[in-house]
Formats: structure tokens, sequence, C-alpha cells
């Protein structure tokens, strides 16, 4: 039993393991809680405040840093562990520390925030073999501070393909593409309960940080199927989500439809996403003016007859495929290569 013997069975799955830690939390029901009433971020002589069952940890002290650094190490360093979430899913409340004098309590949180970083870059330091992603009640951390250790972090918690245009689309104003955990999740949503395709979660996830949040043993057969082609599709693209240019094309503030491309460095490949959120009666056709094209080169579309220059898809467009595109929730989604 215990955890090894857990991690084990998985490994034998030909899975890899990961865990899902909130490090910064204190349950008042714990024996750490227990021992070191004083460990937590509290206004002395008042009642702490709880969500979600929790208070939180006094990071700014020094020792309670360094007991809090010393488990983590101790639970990554005997067990096989290759991903780690690292979650702080509750409000700071109650911000001060037993630690300060009263003309000094208003340093607690930046005290915090500094030993944080720094038990950050001892855990992501020590172990390279992990990866890290770095998650705050959705997007609440969504920060540059978390990104010099994490390469990654959870952009939010509402994963509807729908919500996610605008939240992903906002996000890359500032952020990379690829530093967006964004996940293929279960229908009806669990925040906004739409039924959307697994075609169109797919596309949306697949212009970030590419994974699921679904239980694959309620999935038939068709959707493993289907699943199974998206991973394979987003390995193929991966090199040009991760490391090529993002253009925006069209904003979903701005009307029903979304649409971006991600290309490459040298401009050999590009892959291109299309959003129509509802439908709409007699609509006109519509192309989409792809952008960050070589203008000089002449571009085959996979799946598709026909060369087409890099002009003539950045200024003429591509046609959308509204016949394939009836009903709410479409997408559709262009993969290219230079000749």
């Amino acid at each position: 039993g215990g955890l090894k013997d857990l991690i084990n069975r998985v490994n034998q799955q030909g899975l890899q393991f990961g865990l899902w830690f909130e490090p910064e939390m204190i349950s008042p029901d714990s024996e750490l809680y227990r021992s070191h009433p004083d460990w937590c971020l509290h206004v002395p002589n008042r009642p702490s405040t709880e969500a979600r069952s929790q208070l939180v940890l006094d990071l700014s002290r020094e020792d309670v840093c360094e007991a809090v650094t010393k488990m983590l190490m101790d639970i990554l360093t005997a067990n096989p562990i290759r991903y780690v979430k690292w979650d702080m899913n509750r409000n700071m409340t109650d911000i001060g520390s037993l630690k300060l004098p009263p003309e000094r309590q208003r340093e607690t949180a930046h005290r915090y925030i500094l030993n944080l970083y720094k038990m950050m870059d001892k855990i992501t330091s020590s172990f390279p073999q992990i990866l890290f992603e770095g998650c705050s009640g959705g997007g609440g951390r969504f920060d540059p501070g978390i990104l010099y250790f994490m390469p990654q972090i959870w952009t939010s918690d509402d994963t509807d393909a729908i919500a996610r245009l605008k939240i992903q689309y906002g996000t890359s104003i500032v952020y990379p593409a690829i530093t967006m955990g964004s996940h293929v999740s279960a229908v009806p949503n669990h925040q906004l309960q739409r039924e959307t395709s697994l075609e169109i979660r797919g596309h949306v996830a697949s212009s970030g940080c590419f994974g699921y949040e679904l239980d694959l043993n309620k999935l038939d057969s068709a959707e493993r199927q289907r699943v199974k082609n998206q991973v394979a599709f987003y390995k193929e693209i991966r090199p040009i989500i991760q490391f090529g240019d993002y253009y925006r094309i069209l904003s979903p503030f701005e009307g029903n439809e979304a649409a971006w491309i991600f290309v490459s460095g040298d401009k050999t490949e590009a892959v291109a996403f299309y959003f129509k959120t509802l439908a709409e009666p007699n609509a006109p056709l519509r192309k989409v003016r792809l952008k960050g094209l070589d203008p000089s080169k002449d571009y085959r579309i996979y799946g598709e007859s026909g060369v087409f220059g890099g002009d003539e898809l950045m200024n003429a467009g591509l046609n959308i495929p509204l016949p394939k595109l009836l009903g709410d929730f479409q997408s559709a989604c262009w993969r290219m290569k230079a000749l």
C-alpha cells in the first residue's frame, strides 16, 4: 500500500504519475495545525478566517518556509513523481504574522511572496525531471513571477470551449500560448453546463498547453478514437505552438467569431484555427485572412487540393467551410506547409 505502490501500479500501465499539491494551506483539523497553531497567517487576538476548511500558512516566516520545503522535498525524493500541480486555492485573509512587531506587519504579504519564490526555486531546481504547473483558483496567480519557476500555469477553472476563446485570447496578449494550461474537459461543462463538441474542445485546447480533464472511462469507442487522433495531431503541431509566432486574426470580444494562427519561425509551417459561436440564418460567404506567412512562398493545406500563395492566403484569405459548420459552437482548423 501507500503512495509508492500506487505510483508503481500507474507506471505499470505505461503512465507517469503526478500529484496535486496545495503546500501553502493548513487545515485546522490536521496534525500540523495541532502541533503548530501559530504557523498560519492571522491577526493576534482575533479569530482566523477559514475558507474551504483551510487557513493559509505564514510563509513570511523562515521556519515555516523551511519546514514546508522539507516536507515537499521528502515526498518528491522518495517517489518517482513526474508532474506536480502547485495550487493556491483561496484568498489571503488575516494577513498578519506573529514573528513581526506591530510596526512591521505590512511586510507580511511581501515577505510571504519572497519566501514562496525561495521555496519554488529550491524545489524546481532540485527536481529538473518533474514538470511543475502553477495554479491559483484557476488563473488567479498567472504572472511572470510564477512563470520564472514553472513553465505553465492553469489559465482558468472555466474550461468551457466557448468561454475559453476570450480567456485564452486575452491571456495571449501578455503571455505565450504554450504557458496556458488548456484542456479538453467533460460536457456538460461543470461551470456553465454547456454542451460543445469534442472537436471544438480539441481545437481550443490545441491553442495552448494541451491536455484532458475528464474520465476516459465515460467515453465511448468513437470518442476514444477521436481523443487518440487529437493527441497525435497535437504532438505534430506542438513545435509550432511552443516555438512559433502567434497572430490574432478575429477577436472573440468583437463579434461572433474568433480566429488565430501559429506560424513556425522560418514560416514553412502554420496551423490556423477558426471558431464560430452562434449559428446565423442566411450567413454570407466568409473568408478568413491569415497572417504571418511568407508572401513569396507557396503553401499546401493538409487535406485540400491545390497550392496557395502566402500572399493569397493573407490578402484574399481562406474560404470558411460554412456548409460543414452548421449549428452553434463550430470550429475549423487548417494545417499548412510551404513547398
